[in-house]
């Protein structure tokens, strides 16, 4: 039988499993999370699978941890969460954070190699490694699940929609034409691939988006992302493009890159 505890201080009891071969995360964070809080934690390991089964049993509950404060059940790590009056995150919430923090870090890596090479963060080059590391992060967290980008991406890509294959060709194309931007190399190639690419891109999102209204998911961080089709998805494919453009012009000589 399940121990009450009078709250004379702040005391919870927290049943977790703790096996030889499983220690469930979500334990640690609710034990984490109540420490945290101030709560002193009477920490209780189920440490078999039928004692596990055996527990669920007891207290007519799916899932452990559990957690009980006042001798009352308060439940698993998000119920805990919302009795301590913090968020619980929605895991179907649409969200920019991914390719904020994307983003981010390319730009921050762009300048740290620019200051490793020039001895300055802020240069014409960083700006051009911000765009190409872009694109190579970009097309790698697409292919990490090609199948997946492959099937959001048919929803609203003009050419993928005729032929298929464009779906698994694209971030193959995205990251070659990325890393030949970062090394200045074969221009004759990247430039049309990342020319190509990000003007279908462009036209499928702007017709998708603002022509048609469709409410769509971006394929551009991952078969997997909530990020919505719009101004960010609009965005990466007009960086490709004023990456080949300008890569285009210096290579022909109308501009001296610095």
């Amino acid at each position: 039988m399940l121990d009450k505890v009078r709250n004379t201080g702040r005391k919870a009891i927290l049943y977790r499993m703790v096996m030889p071969s499983h220690t469930c995360p979500y334990g640690l964070k609710a034990k984490d999370l109540l420490q945290r809080s101030g709560y002193e934690v009477d920490d209780r390991h189920l440490t078999s699978r039928a004692e596990t089964d055996a527990f669920k049993a007891e207290h007519d509950v799916a899932t452990t941890p559990q957690v009980f404060i006042d001798g009352e059940r308060v439940g698993g790590y998000d119920d805990l969460r919302r009795h301590l009056g913090k968020p619980v995150a929605d895991p179907k919430a649409t969200t920019y954070r991914p390719v904020a923090v994307l983003f981010t870090l390319t730009a921050l890596t762009a300048m740290a190699a620019s200051y490793a090479v020039s001895g300055s963060p802020f240069t014409l080059r960083a700006a051009e490694w911000f765009i190409a590391f872009s694109m190579v992060a970009l097309a790698m967290l697409k292919l990490q699940n090609v199948e997946s980008f492959a099937t959001m991406f048919l929803n609203y890509d003009l050419l993928a929609k005729r032929w298929v294959p464009y779906s698994y060709i694209y971030p193959y194309a995205e990251g070659l034409a990325g890393v030949l931007m970062v090394a200045g190399a074969l221009t004759w190639l990247s430039v049309p691939v990342a020319l190509f690419i990000g003007t279908i891109g462009a036209a499928s999102v702007f017709k998708a988006v603002y022509i048609d209204r469709r409410e769509l998911k971006c394929a551009c961080v991952g078969g997997s992302s909530n990020v919505p089709l719009g101004f960010i998805s609009l965005t990466e494919n007009l960086m490709m493009i004023a990456m080949a453009i300008w890569m285009a012009a210096v290579s022909l000589g109308y501009i001296h890159a610095m």
